[in-house]
């Protein structure tokens, strides 16, 4: 994978994961309630996951899980 490649990869994970997060926000304050609100809050952060490994696939533990807290922190 060429540079350019992987860092476009590494953008759209880091897309990936904010919306993911951004959902599970309103997946939590939203109208939904009780096992419907759970499983759709538990989907995204399992989706959150799968791309966190893939990030680490690309880039190592270290950096995937710096991304992960910028975006977090970012998202507030």
């Amino acid at each position: 994978m060429s540079e350019s490649e992987l860092g476009s990869e590494v953008a759209r994970l880091r897309q990936c994961i904010h919306l993911e997060y951004e959902a599970a926000q309103r997946g939590l304050y939203g109208t939904a309630q009780g096992t419907a609100q759970h499983t759709f809050i538990s989907q995204r952060l399992e989706n959150m996951v799968a791309h966190h490994q893939t990030l680490t696939q690309l880039i190592g533990q270290q950096e995937a899980i710096k991304i992960l807290v910028e975006v977090l922190d970012r998202s507030r």
